[in-house]
């Protein structure tokens, strides 16, 4: 992919600089700067996501032993009652 501005005005020949501009490649730069913090916070966001889904699914799941256990003993209690 070819950027605008990228290579223009290097005399053949010049490759301290890889055929870039300094003012091409300076504008690359801040382009990746400003996408990586892009993607910085979006890793971070869906970090503390998956986080908060962990401690919600453990908590749910103690929800659910609770449950089952009740179940059992009202299931115990009633096979009981019903001899």
């Amino acid at each position: 992919m070819r950027r605008a501005g990228l290579g223009e005005g290097v005399p053949p020949g010049n490759y301290g600089n890889y055929g870039y501009t300094n003012s091409g490649y300076s504008a690359c730069e801040e382009e990746n700067e400003r996408l990586t913090e892009s993607l910085r916070s979006k890793v971070t966001a869906i970090k503390s996501l998956s986080i908060e889904i962990g401690h919600e699914v453990k908590q749910q799941n103690k929800l659910l032993a609770e449950m089952d256990s009740e179940f059992d003993s009202t299931t115990g209690f009633l096979g009981l009652c019903l001899i």
